[in-house]
């Protein structure tokens, strides 16, 4: 009988993580004590709240959850101790490279504005690199409920603090809102200043969005894609493209998107060889880190060590880790297998 391997002590990189939402729950208890903040049940409860975002009602109440959890990041302590936390977590689930995804707009309020927001974040980055040896990087993310206009200003700021760690730009948000190619602009600031594009598409609406991204966006890769499986001749065209679907199990089933962790494509996307990057999204809500989806991936899809390790694999060539950090990680999957 084959040794199961333990997932947490896979190397593999980390590519859809946002930054809220990776909070820890004890530690959101604590900051909204220290506030004054009280929080909607679903977030003290000890339990992941149960959503379903597959109606308008539903993201509703997942974005009432989020923004009371935001309102509880004040102070610059505050958004260094989520982000040194989040390094902690993903190092423990076996992580060496996490791309975390904000969008700095949300926090300008209490932090002075939008510049001293974003340096902020980035001076947290720097510190939790430090403290921790984790390599890890920041990806700006427009909200697609808001105006182009502010994407494009996101995208300009995001390509001015470029060498300050941030490697891409994305979309997020209700994807049922607002057209792709409206941002278009945006995108293009981001590409034309070395920024990779990673815009969430092909979760909540079909395998139209994902087209969307590629189309009018020029994805590099795309926030979740998972829908893409509904549609051979787009999965063909992202294998074909080698366009990484940044994947996450248990915020889908959570979402509502698939009734349990089985429907989850992965095997239809494996298959078709579309590269993955399994991420946890929103562990907050979700209830299940990094580790937890590889596991989903071998209990509900039969994914063997060797396949566990080549969804590492495309996680960290679809990083924008340097060559020499991809080349360590690859050599530590190596290891993991062979160990």
């Amino acid at each position: 009988m084959e040794r199961v391997r333990d997932v947490s002590e896979l190397p593999k990189a980390h590519l859809h993580l946002h930054f809220t939402g990776s909070m820890r729950s004890t530690t959101l208890l604590e900051l909204a004590d220290k506030y004054g903040v009280r929080l909607p049940d679903a977030l003290t409860s000890g339990e992941p709240p149960k959503l379903r975002a597959t109606d308008e009602r539903g993201w509703f109440r997942f974005q009432r959850l989020y923004d009371a959890a935001r309102s509880c990041l004040r102070e610059p302590e505050d958004i260094q101790r989520l982000v040194r936390e989040a390094a902690e977590e993903d190092i423990k689930d076996g992580s060496g490279w996490l791309e975390i995804q904000v969008d700095p707009t949300s926090y300008a309020p209490r932090l002075g504005g939008l510049i001293p927001a974003l340096e902020v974040i980035l001076d947290a980055v720097d510190s939790a690199v430090q403290d921790t040896g984790l390599g890890m990087r920041v990806l700006v993310a427009a909200n697609r409920m808001k105006h182009p206009l502010d994407a494009r200003t996101l995208a300009r700021l995001a390509v001015r603090y470029a060498d300050r760690g941030i490697v891409g730009f994305g979309l997020s948000n209700d994807e049922r809102r607002g057209m792709a190619r409206d941002f278009d602009r945006a995108f293009a600031i981001a590409r034309e200043g070395g920024l990779l594009a990673a815009p969430h598409g092909g979760e909540l609406t079909g395998p139209a969005s994902v087209r969307d991204c590629l189309d009018d966006l020029h994805a590099s890769r795309i926030g979740h894609g998972v829908r893409a499986a509904e549609d051979p001749r787009l999965l063909k065209r992202l294998a074909d493209r080698g366009v990484t679907c940044e994947v996450c199990p248990a915020s889908n089933v959570a979402l509502g998107v698939y009734e349990k962790a089985a429907d989850v494509p992965l095997r239809t996307l494996f298959e078709a060889g579309v590269p993955m990057a399994l991420g946890a999204d929103d562990p907050l809500l979700f209830g299940s880190r990094l580790a937890a989806q590889y596991e989903i991936a071998r209990r509900h899809h039969a994914f063997t060590d060797a396949e566990l390790a080549e969804l590492a694999r495309q996680s960290i060539r679809a990083s924008a880790a340097p060559e020499n950090e991809r080349a360590k990680l690859l050599a530590g999957v190596d290891d993991w297998l062979t160990s």
